[in-house]
């Protein structure tokens, strides 16, 4: 079994085009599109990477992020958003609480699967 990426976003457009495009670089890919059933995954130390968008209308990105480290505060998580105005300032509460790696849509797939590859290098 490959490196488990979880990518969560409320648009099944968006998780099942990340699914297609992951696995065709040999990642292993579960998708949600709700924060609540991503969190089981993490809960059941499921997860190798999380992929999460910001908004989502059940728990957004943030919360998904907060919950997750407090589970395995060493899982990798990469944020994604389409927000050029973050009106909550989720990023900059996100990046205060030790959030490294967001990825603004619409991005480069190749880029994902390059900073996918660096983190579980450790790097």
């Amino acid at each position: 079994m490959g490196l488990i990426v979880l990518v969560v976003d409320d648009e099944t457009e968006v998780t099942d085009f990340l699914r297609l495009e992951l696995e065709d670089r040999g990642f292993e890919v579960r998708t949600e599109n709700s924060g609540y059933t991503a969190l089981q995954h993490v809960m059941r130390n499921e997860v190798d990477i999380l992929l999460t968008d910001i908004a989502m209308p059940d728990m957004d990105g943030f919360e998904l992020y907060r919950r997750s480290l407090e589970l395995d505060e060493t899982l990798p998580i990469i944020m994604m958003t389409g927000f050029g105005y973050d009106p909550n300032h989720t990023v900059v509460k996100a990046r205060q609480e030790g959030l490294q790696h967001i990825l603004y849509k619409p991005f480069e797939t190749d880029d994902l699967a390059s900073l996918i590859e660096r983190l579980t290098r450790g790097e």
